[in-house]
């Protein structure tokens, strides 16, 4: 067998080497004036295993290239078998379409890969496993998880009682898998821009409350009731919900013309046969407008009390894991306080496209389909237009660009995003964990989030790619929340770069399970303990 590195990381394959005992091949690589990359490997390897590194970098698209020339040199001398090893996986982040107009750009790298003659690829941590399945070769996907096991146990004191935290619903997975492992709870930060407060559906608007059968409604007194400060607003902790008077009472379904204000949804609602003041009033519920922390006591306490077995109603009914949820505020990607003021386009403009003033489209034609229609006039906001990605490829919110979309909101000045956080981690270390740090926005707002709202004694930025985007890693440093940062070097981090963060910069070396990995597939021997967590 016989190694040969790329110039993206030479650093790795020395090490690699240097566990496997050999030197690296002699191969010369240049670029040409005009910036064409040029290969020439200067040792035989005829019939030999070819295995060439070549991790991302920088310049990922010169490492890309350079690796596909490489390939095809080593094809074009005689090799028996041709490994790339690719401990980063470049365009991994596109692996599905995000778009109706997008690329799946991991597939066709893929494909470039098998044109140019791989026969074998070695990979850490794919961002999506199920990219296997774009290759016509055999996939090893490595996992630096034992590893980052083995510095958890080595290095945090009391890691038994941490509780590792995912910072975003897309990586559940590998943190339950990382929690399983170590015999730890988890938990999981979510942010969303749409604030639960602000959205009614069209049903349950002041407008329609007051709307006749017969489609006539009164302008003037709605716009009177709804603009009086006086207007009494029921507060949500007062209006409760009996399913027992419910069931005793007659079936109220006949709808009273003579009084619009009798409003049918608040009798059912409510099991109340009574006619609030005024259509905003109607318009509180409980479903419509969520306090983070006043609400949850009385439906605690009242779970707590009722101890005789009796049959609970439907809003006392909670579950038990669901108390560890708290609520928290984001303006530009940090934690503030209730008191601080909303900025200017809050989320509470839903109804405009990203990064788009609401003032901008006043003056636009609206078509006339949508002034002929009362309903999409008088309507309230359409939650699930506020991006334009929403609902991307016919309504899977998977499809859509929810990682890149969550660090533009986090930076937008004009945004405000609200941050909901589930687990108990008050008085413990928290480990932040993900495949890669590409950007600091969603870490930063993440570790805020468990330590001014959660409680958290330490927090530990835990990811197999140490990408560090622009200053991204210069942020996490000046970040007093982050205690630690740990990476591997599966993909390089330049010299100047782990200057900025020498005391929370921790870097686990991969060379040796990549360097066991070449050695077993050379051999023919099952990988299978790789994948194994050790003491």
């Amino acid at each position: 067998a016989i190694v040969f590195s790329g110039s993206s990381h030479p650093a790795l394959v020395d090490g690699i080497c240097d566990r496997l005992g050999m030197r690296r091949g002699s191969a010369a690589l240049s670029k040409f004036a005009n910036g064409e990359t040029s290969v020439q490997i200067q040792t035989s390897i005829r019939d030999k295993d070819v295995f060439i590194v070549q991790s991302g970098s920088e310049k990922i698209n010169d490492s890309v290239m350079e690796l596909l020339i490489m390939i095809s040199a080593c094809k074009g001398g005689s090799s028996k078998s041709i490994t790339a090893v690719m401990p980063y996986f470049p365009y991994s982040r596109q692996s599905k379409k995000k778009q109706h107009r997008g690329a799946i750009t991991a597939r066709m790298v893929a494909n470039l890969l098998h044109i140019a003659g791989v026969n074998h690829v070695i990979t850490i941590d794919l961002h999506a496993s199920q990219m296997q399945g774009f290759f016509k070769c055999p996939v090893d996907n490595l996992v630096a998880e034992p590893l980052l096991a083995r510095w958890i146990r080595a290095n945090v004191p009391n890691w038994r009682e941490a509780v590792v935290v995912s910072k975003n619903p897309g990586g559940t997975k590998r943190v339950t898998s990382l929690a399983d492992a170590l015999k730890l709870s988890f938990g999981i930060v979510t942010t969303d821009r749409r604030r639960a407060a602000t959205s009614v559906h069209w049903n349950e608007s002041a407008m329609f409350e007051q709307l006749r059968l017969d489609g006539a409604y009164e302008p003037t007194a709605l716009i009177e009731e709804a603009l009086d400060p006086d207007t009494h607003i029921t507060p949500i902790s007062s209006q409760s919900y009996n399913p027992r008077a419910e069931m005793a009472k007659p079936n109220l379904r006949t709808r009273a013309i003579s009084n619009p204000l009798q409003n049918p949804l608040q009798r059912r609602a409510n099991g109340v046969n009574e006619s609030l003041g005024s259509p905003l009033s109607k318009s509180v519920r409980a479903t419509s407008i969520t306090e983070p922390e006043a609400p949850l006591d009385p439906i605690r306490q009242g779970s707590a009390s009722d101890a005789s077995g009796e049959e609970e109603s439907a809003d006392e009914y909670t579950d038990e894991r669901a108390r560890n949820v708290i609520h928290g505020r984001l303006v530009q990607g940090h934690i503030v306080d209730d008191s601080h003021p909303s900025p200017a386009m809050s989320a509470v403009s839903n109804s405009t496209w990203r990064n788009r003033p609401p003032s901008e489209g006043e003056n636009d034609d609206i078509p006339t389909h949508m002034m002929s229609s009362f309903m999409s006039t008088a309507s309230s906001v359409n939650k699930n237009r506020d991006n334009e990605h929403s609902h991307a490829l016919g309504g899977t919110i998977d499809a859509a660009a929810s990682s890149e979309d969550e660090e533009e909101d986090l930076k937008n000045p004009e945004l405000e995003t609200m941050v909901t956080l589930v687990g108990n981690v008050k008085d413990r270390p928290v480990f932040l964990v993900d495949d890669m740090i590409d950007k600091s926005g969603s870490w930063i707002a993440a570790a805020e989030t468990v330590v001014k709202r959660g409680g958290a004694t330490k927090v530990y930025c835990m990811a197999t790619h140490g990408l560090f985007g622009g200053d991204c890693l210069e942020e996490m440093n000046n970040c007093e929340c982050i205690d630690a940062i740990v990476v591997t070097n599966a993909f390089p981090i330049p010299e100047y770069k782990q200057a900025q963060a020498r005391e929370k910069l921790v870097i686990i070396p991969v060379d040796n399970l990549l360097a066991e990995a070449i050695r077993r597939n050379h051999h023919g021997e099952s990988i299978s303990q790789l994948f194994m967590h050790y003491d």
